[in-house]
């Protein structure tokens, strides 16, 4: 698993991916292959509950390459018809070769969650 220098970066490229959370907490949102030689700059992941008159929880883990999940987020509850900001531009982080971002809900169908990031290389 190399760690691409980014100071001598051929491209950096704005991206967003967005997901119906289910009720499996660790299903993949976003995954940067173990042979990308990119590093993606995660700069918002937002839950929005869709359902109108129920709350919802949500959880939001790492996994580091070949590790366990580790939670930045972890059955919080997002009030119904409102928006959790998880991570934003004052708590950015960098998302290394071979790890990626997994996320679920206590509800299926009552959650989405919208990642936005940049793909350096």
């Amino acid at each position: 698993m190399a760690n691409p220098n980014i100071v001598n970066v051929t491209s950096i490229l704005g991206k967003s991916v967005q997901a119906a959370l289910t009720a499996t907490v660790t299903t993949e949102i976003l995954a940067n292959a173990s042979s990308s030689s990119k590093v993606f700059k995660i700069n918002s992941i937002m839950v929005a509950n869709i359902d109108g008159s129920s709350a919802a929880d949500a959880s939001v883990f790492i996994t580091k390459s070949g590790g366990s999940p580790i939670a930045i987020a972890s059955t919080i509850s997002v009030p119904a018809d409102a928006t959790l900001s998880v991570i934003d531009s004052t708590n950015s982080f960098y998302l290394m070769e071979g790890d990626n971002i997994e996320a679920g809900a206590n509800a299926t169908g009552d959650l989405t969650i919208t990642i936005s990031y940049e793909e350096i290389s």
